[in-house]
């Protein structure tokens, strides 16, 4: 099981901590976990989203950690692609690939904020198919020579997308996946597979089961050309020598965390849009962690890990016996000093990581 980071670039107003200094600081923990053999350094695209999250470019962001990094990769995480250009995304994503020396692990998917749709102007219940469209695009893009495609939102006569990646056939290849039906389809489309930081264990661990029973039927022994059968959680994470204080520290700022997450997701949960039913499922979760967002209950939903570095140990070994490929972990959830980062990254690093590897 591999060690990945995720970032928000989130600026809470309680902290005193300003977007240059948040970016900053983001920047030298990236640097720091690229010394430490964390794997991935997964950055999302949010846009409207005062303090929860200041990430609307993570492209230009990740370019600028390339730069700062030698073997950490680097995670778009996810791009959205109905408000997104396909072309443009394969343009972005090789021009990065290029940058880091063929270091980029590239995420898509639809998105779920009505706001964000509503400002670019694309419509959600058409979400699924200018998906489908988008990745024929791309992977048309990033092969070489000209690219011919047509579909009712694309169509490309002729086009040489430059530049192209330095990994081939193209970068390795995630999606976004909340309803059941987003595995099967990622698994049809060879695509790994990272669910969010929203859905209780419990429901992820039987989307993962889904997720590995479709990629045999889909892929079997003759997978597709760049096909990723990986999978990945993301987690809320805090673990430090002292037990007692890590679950201190991460009380306030990951009630905080999940609490604005929740804000995120309530248009779409409240609401039916056409494709997006399964959110009206959990939003049968929302008044359970309306009622009272606090740590332990986060904690028995399996949504966040805090402790000591036995106590994570122990608390991170289901993920790894369930078949969890990478960890993507929000170390103090964006709400805390980056000393106090740094020093449960080193002390994961050092007293967590060894374990799960040997």
């Amino acid at each position: 099981m591999q060690f990945d980071l995720f970032f928000e670039l989130a600026v809470p107003e309680h902290t005193g901590r300003g977007e240059r200094e948040v970016f900053a600081d983001t920047l030298g923990e990236i640097a720091l976990a690229d010394e430490l053999g964390f794997t991935t350094a997964w950055v999302v695209e949010h846009h409207f989203a005062r303090e929860y999250s200041h990430s609307s470019a993570p492209e230009v962001f990740l370019s600028a950690a390339s730069q700062r990094t030698a073997a950490i990769r680097l995670g778009h995480g996810v791009v959205v692609l109905p408000y997104n250009h396909a072309v443009r995304v394969a343009e972005r994503a090789a021009t990065l690939d290029l940058l880091s020396d063929g270091r980029v692990e590239l995420g898509v998917g639809r998105g779920f904020s009505p706001t964000e749709y509503a400002v670019f102007g694309a419509d959600m219940g058409d979400s699924r198919r200018i998906v489908d469209e988008s990745l024929s695009v791309m992977r048309a893009g990033f092969a070489e020579g000209a690219a011919d495609f047509a579909g009712d939102h694309y169509r490309l006569e002729d086009v040489e997308v430059l530049p192209k990646p330095a990994q081939k056939p193209h970068p390795p290849m995630w999606t976004a996946a909340v309803s059941p039906e987003t595995y099967t389809w990622a698994a049809k489309e060879g695509l790994g597979a990272l669910a969010g930081p929203f859905k209780p264990w419990f429901l992820v661990r039987q989307d993962l089961k889904a997720y590995r029973r479709a990629w045999a039927e889909h892929q079997g022994d003759e997978p597709m050309p760049g096909a990723n059968p990986r999978f990945g959680m993301t987690i809320g994470l805090l673990c430090l020598p002292d037990g007692d204080r890590a679950r201190e520290l991460a009380r306030e700022p990951f009630t905080w965390y999940y609490e604005r997450l929740l804000a995120q997701t309530r248009p779409v949960l409240e609401r039916f849009r056409e494709s997006y039913d399964y959110y009206q499922k959990l939003g049968r979760l929302q008044p359970l962690l309306k009622r009272a967002v606090r740590l332990s209950l986060l904690e028995s939903m399996g949504m966040v890990v805090v402790g000591s570095p036995e106590e994570c140990i122990r608390k991170l070994a289901k993920y790894q016996e369930a078949g969890v490929d990478h960890l993507l972990l929000a170390v103090g959830a964006g709400a805390l000093p980056t000393e106090v980062v740094q020093e449960s990254l080193k002390t994961v690093a050092e007293q967590v990581m060894p374990h799960f590897r040997d």
